[in-house]
């Protein structure tokens, strides 16, 4: 054979088919599915509270205990309009609960304390729901629904937000008298002095204007839904439980907002 010439084309040999797995030889590509530890189940409120129902409950109570305290402090705070001295004594009497069996101003911080973890759960709670609302229904409500739903129920989330900013200011200006807000008179427990001289300032008392005004819806939505929420739902109920919360928010929020009007405009001095 030359150079030039070209060799045969050779059959090309095909492998030989695999035979079958070796026992032993292959490898398990099985593998077991993985066992979860099963959930230990949480303490009973805990449990609860992971539910709808339980957030509802929790929001139920700590709006009551907020309500509750709102009642309290708008009845002590309508001795502004009685004399300095009532107000004053009025302080006083608050710092020394349970004096001399307690040290003083303890039970009116453990009541503070107490109040601080109702906002925290209240709002922690309304939190919740809403992320659980969102969850089960991702898209937006339509028009008609957003019609059905009245203005307070739809704005409770913006009244919440107005609510707690305004608490700040007004412990700030009133608990705490911090300097920023041109409060340079404030003397710690003389109280009718300091609401006098920081309402005299028409644009602090604005603030606490709108603050009441947030505040309307929100109590009126509250009061109604607090008794659904712990079940009592009844339609023969309905007026009775309208009745309420119209004349609840009215008896917090009227007087509320004539304490910065009686300032303001010098009816109190």
């Amino acid at each position: 054979m030359t150079a030039t010439q070209q060799a045969p084309d050779q059959p090309i040999r095909s492998l030989p088919a695999a035979g079958p797995a070796v026992k032993g030889l292959t490898p398990n590509i099985d593998v077991p599915a993985v066992q979860k530890r099963p959930r230990r189940p949480a303490p009973w409120p805990l449990d609860l509270y992971q539910t709808a129902v339980g957030k509802k409950w929790v929001m139920a109570v700590s709006g009551a205990g907020l309500m509750l305290f709102l009642f309290a402090h708008m009845i002590g705070n309508l001795k502004l309009f009685l004399s300095a001295a009532e107000l004053d004594e009025y302080s006083a009497a608050l710092r020394e609960l349970l004096y001399p069996i307690l040290p003083n101003t303890v039970f009116l911080w453990i009541m503070r304390a107490g109040l601080i973890a109702f906002f925290a759960i209240h709002m922690h709670a309304a939190y919740s729901l809403t992320v659980m609302n969102h969850r089960a229904r991702p898209t937006k409500y339509s028009k008609r629904d957003y019609i059905a739903a009245n203005w307070a129920n739809r704005t409770m989330r913006y009244s919440g937000v107005i609510i707690f900013a305004f608490l700040l200011i007004h412990l700030a200006n009133l608990t705490w008298g911090w300097q920023f807000l041109d409060n340079d008179q404030w003397v710690f427990g003389q109280v009718y002095n300091n609401v006098t001289t920081s309402l005299s300032q028409w644009w602090l008392a604005g603030i606490y204007i709108i603050g009441q005004l947030a505040l309307a819806p929100h109590l009126f939505h509250g009061s109604w839904s607090l008794f659904q929420s712990l079940g009592i739902n009844s339609p023969r109920l309905n007026p009775l439980r309208k009745g309420f919360a119209y004349a609840f928010t009215a008896i917090i929020v009227i007087p509320n907002l004539s304490f910065p009007i009686a300032v303001v405009t010098g009816a109190v001095r």
